[in-house]
């Protein structure tokens, strides 16, 4: 940490401060952060949301946070040092007034020109109104956005939605965030293809067989039903999280690894990608989702989605990647997988011979593995399955490593937009998603702790879905 650069003086404004977000990743965070040394050497950190709390109030909640979510232990001298940064004004989509004069005050007790980072951890219905009443309030001037997702639930609200942030801001100002791509085992795609010569070679269509991404869950939806119930797993995950990781998997080599062009050769993805079949879509719903509190009689939203995408450009053409998701299933993971094809000449072809895999572990501290064929030991010429594997914490101290959430706010904070999407890549993968928004497949039941509908495996077959021991 000790080379990561300081970000210059700001004021946040957290909008959602006492949201879910905010007690669970934002403020434990924001202290993380603090205790790491990577706040601006002169910070304030104002929370705000309709409810009406204190200075005091606000501290609290922010010290509930961070002792029951936070990863690092509270030292009561730094956390005096993290509250003196905090304050509170409520805000009224409408009305920021009392939100304008304590972002003043708070510039006036730093001095020198601080500029201004606002945090939208809120829903997307709220997100205009908030945008509209910053530029009215003077506070978008010189200041950064986070905007969390998702950006839209399809092709023309993304576009009203960027159209209204435009109105405000401007596009480098800007942060999309998707906490997927702060993660260190996504980053190391980029690092395992570019950084070494013995993968970027085999990555292309005349070695790989196909892709798959696949982000399971055992939650049900709890009580999220009212955000749910208009977005459903494929908007909430795969246009979002999934899509995000596949470009990184699948683009070009970079010129460098600046923000632009590393952001310009995922559009150029994006771009390459065939709008959805959605024959070739499954979608599901876990059984006892329709009894879930506040779920419409007879609901349609999918909670488990399967799919397959294409990418029509010289690297890829031909080759499937399949996106998985859903509540409700067997185990909780976060996998990219990379099956290659099966060697030309068959000298060892049997019922047991498998594709090699390259196997992305994209959980917190996350890791690597490659599996293969070697030989088993004995007096006959007969292989089995062997395995390689890189973790995270057995090869670096990750007791250092950021959260996602630490490390892109970070990266805001020091104006680095490698990790965040851009209006042009939002606005493509709705279009690419917009044959299956208009034509969705009916939603299959699936009993709950199972791998959903069965068609899912029909959709890949001869393929299986791979996870890493199982």
């Amino acid at each position: 940490m000790k080379h990561a650069p300081v970000p210059d003086d700001r004021v946040i404004v957290l909008f959602g401060s006492t949201g879910d977000l905010a007690r669970r990743k934002l403020l434990p965070g924001l202290f993380r952060l603090a205790v790491a040394g990577l706040l601006p050497r002169s910070c304030r950190i104002i929370g705000t949301s309709r409810k009406s709390l204190s200075n005091e109030e606000f501290r609290t909640f922010a010290r509930a946070a961070v002792d029951e979510f936070g990863r690092c232990e509270v030292a009561e001298e730094a956390w005096r040092n993290f509250a003196r940064l905090l304050s509170y004004a409520p805000s009224d989509a409408g009305d920021f007034g009392v939100l304008a004069a304590t972002v003043e005050r708070a510039e006036a007790e730093i001095g020198s020109g601080p500029r201004r980072l606002h945090y939208l951890s809120v829903p997307p219905a709220a997100m205009v109104r908030i945008i509209e009443a910053l530029g009215r309030a003077g506070l978008a001037e010189g200041a950064r956005v986070i905007v969390e997702k998702p950006f839209g639930t399809d092709l023309a609200s993304a576009r009203r939605l960027n159209a209204a942030v435009h109105l405000a801001f401007d596009e480098s100002q800007v942060f999309r965030i998707d906490h997927f791509l702060g993660k260190e085992t996504v980053q190391n795609i980029l690092a395992l293809r570019f950084a070494n010569g013995l993968f970027e070679p085999a990555w292309n269509r005349d070695h790989i067989d196909h892709v798959q991404i696949d982000v399971p869950e055992t939650l049900s939806i709890g009580s999220r039903a009212g955000f749910y119930e208009s977005t459903g797993a494929f908007r909430d995950m795969v246009v979002t999280h999934l899509f995000q990781v596949l470009g990184f998997v699948a683009m070009e080599p970079p010129a460098s690894l600046d923000a632009k062009a590393l952001v310009d050769e995922k559009v150029r993805v994006f771009r390459s990608l065939e709008p959805l079949d959605p024959t070739r879509v499954v979608r599901g719903q876990y059984e006892g989702y329709l009894a879930e509190d506040g779920v419409a009689p007879g609901s349609q939203t999918d909670t488990f989605v399967a799919l397959e995408v294409r990418i029509d450009n010289a690297r890829w053409a031909g080759v499937p990647f399949y996106l998985r998701t859903g509540k409700r299933l067997a185990e909780g993971r976060r996998v990219t997988t990379i099956a290659f094809k099966k060697p030309r000449l068959r000298m060892f072809d049997g019922d047991g011979f498998c594709p090699n895999k390259l196997v992305f572990d994209l959980a917190d501290p996350g890791g690597i593995a490659v599996e293969f064929l070697a030989k088993v030991p004995g007096a006959a010429m007969a292989i089995g399955p062997a395995r390689m594997a890189f973790a995270y914490e057995d090869s670096f101290c990750t007791s250092n490593r950021l959260e996602a959430y630490e490390r892109l706010i970070h990266d805001a904070l020091i104006g680095d937009r490698t990790l965040f999407t851009r209006a042009d890549g939002i606005e493509r993968l709705w279009e690419v998603a917009t044959p299956l928004l208009e034509s969705p497949p009916p939603v299959q039941a699936y009993p709950a702790g199972t791998w959903g509908p069965g068609a899912a495996d029909d959709l890949v077959a001869p393929r299986r879905w791979h996870l890493p021991d199982g």
